[in-house]
């Protein structure tokens, strides 16, 4: 639930000076207001914002800033890998090129002189919130989720247990993650839990020719392990019915429609009750899903791999065989109608259980935020509680004066590309309706300059969006000697030497 409204103006003289930052700004805020007017670099009538996050939520972020608040903005958007642009870099399947295109104009938007991108700065490692926030009217967090949903079974922690994200990470060239313990040669069976999009990718990425892989960009250690790759067969698990899966038609025809590869379901979970036909009927696109799944269980083909969604199946535990995973122990379900109409059912176990092999088992049931010293955050929900993108203080009912929040730190870690864009909007309304709350700057150097200087002084190399563009005209080089459209560099020193133009 989120804390009572307050009024931000009047309660900000009370909020206690244990948070971060506190009283200075609260007072800051006051003697803005007292004045008649928003603090900031007053000799110039600027207004310096921070974004912090440079995925699809930061960028669209900054262009909302930017046009809402003209002439006078000045947008920071500081990213703590050396490369920008988050998800759609790092989590978008290598075979969904279109989808990245999206990268164009946010390409476009960092060409504009009053935005700065600052790559390799990570806050909370590199910077404290409450330094950053020193030089800035407004900061809006917009980091996105670096952190998964835990199944909360025995034998989640075995070896031969990821997430998806970290697989996808692995295979996309996160520099994070690229040194995963993963070996494929050695690896016949593959279990996923969840049937969202993020599933189907792995799944479709594991099953799929490693010659058709190779074509895209993909990064070349996890072609490698695909060409030797001796997995037979996949294993998708879902707690409910084929009605109630999270993915969608077009990354689920693509599954589908895989060559050589054998679909593998339980006719029993297409037995649908009342309640679910309802459920069906009402959306379009769980009609057409369902169709998809039913032809395919209708016609039947043969394949040296194969595809096994098992629907009505909850994991219980990892099984574990000489000290790592080997599969996993599930319980069949059936689903009970939901209380309320309208309402989703609900998966209930039935005491029956048996166990799918895997010698590689991927958690794949939802992303989650992390939260960072000095900000509210909702542990359970995995949010930073807000009203409209308006953050709310740590333990106070009231706002916390100039900062904000999008994305899916924002609303949870739902929706697509084009969510953000909505989202952003929302919040930069607010922030338009909220801006005579914004404290004055505190720092000397306002923006981006008092920033590079403090980071500077603290050995820390911020990369710049002309230092990024070299680093992006090396993968596209290395690429086209490839057959491909970029290699991607996974080591952040290789990064920052070419950022530099020192190689």
């Amino acid at each position: 639930m989120l804390p009572r409204l307050a009024s931000a103006s009047l309660t900000a003289l009370l909020r206690p000076a244990s948070n971060s930052g506190g009283l200075s700004r609260t007072l800051a805020v006051a003697a803005a207001q007292m004045a008649g007017g928003t603090g900031g670099d007053t000799s110039a009538g600027l207004l310096h914002f921070c974004v912090v996050g440079s995925g699809p939520a930061g960028f669209y972020t900054a262009d909302k800033l930017l046009k809402r608040f003209g002439a006078d903005a000045r947008v920071d958007v500081v990213e703590a890998l050396p490369t920008p642009f988050g998800l759609v870099r790092s989590g978008v399947a290598p075979d969904h090129a279109d989808t990245k295109n999206v990268i164009n104009q946010f390409t476009a938007l960092a060409t504009d002189s009053r935005l700065a991108f600052l790559g390799n700065v990570r806050v909370g490692r590199d910077i404290g919130l409450p330094e950053l926030r020193a030089h800035y009217n407004a900061v809006v967090l917009c980091y996105g989720a670096e952190s998964d949903r835990r199944l909360g079974v025995p034998g989640e922690e075995l070896p031969g247990v990821l997430s998806a994200r970290e697989f996808v990470w692995w295979y996309n060239g996160h520099p994070e993650y690229r040194d995963l313990p993963i070996d494929l040669s050695s690896t016949r069976s593959v279990a996923i839990a969840g049937l969202g999009n993020v599933a189907v990718d792995c799944a479709r990425i594991l099953l799929k020719a490693a010659d058709d892989v190779a074509a895209t960009d993909i990064c070349s250690h996890a072609v490698e392990q695909l060409r030797a790759s001796a997995v037979k067969e996949v294993h998708l698990l879902g707690r409910r019915g084929p009605v109630q899966a999270a993915f969608t038609p077009k990354e689920l025809r693509e599954l589908l429609g895989l060559k050589g590869v054998k679909v593998v379901m339980d006719p029993g979970a297409f037995q649908l009750s009342p309640e679910c036909e309802a459920e069906m009927k009402a959306t379009r696109m769980k009609k057409r899903m369902f169709e998809l799944l039913s032809k395919v269980l209708a016609e039947p083909r043969q394949g040296e791999r194969s595809l096994h969604i098992h629907f009505l199946r909850t994991p219980v535990a990892v099984v574990e065989q000489e000290g790592r995973a080997s599969g996993v122990k599930v319980e069949k379900t059936r689903l009970e109608a939901a209380a309320q109409p309208g309402g989703a059912s609900r998966a209930l176990g039935t005491g029956e259980y048996e166990t799918v092999p895997a010698d590689l088992v991927l958690k794949s049931i939802g992303f989650k935020s992390v939260g960072i010293p000095g900000v509210a955050f909702d542990e359970r929900a995995g949010v930073v509680p807000n009203l409209l993108g308006q953050v709310y203080a740590e333990g106070d009912s009231s706002f916390d004066p100039g900062l904000y929040v999008c994305g899916w730190l924002k609303r949870g870690p739902s929706g697509i590309i084009g969510t953000n864009l909505v989202d952003a909007e929302q919040t930069v309304d607010t922030m338009l309706r909220t801006r005579d709350s914004f404290p004055a700057v505190q720092s000397p150097q306002p923006g981006s300059a008092g920033l590079k200087v403090l980071l500077e002084q603290r050995g820390v190399q911020a990369v710049s969006f002309q230092g990024w563009q070299r680093v992006d005209a090396a993968e596209v080089q290395r690429g086209q000697a490839q057959g491909k459209p970029r290699e991607k560099i996974t080591d952040v020193q290789e990064m920052l030497q070419l950022a530099a133009g020192a190689a």
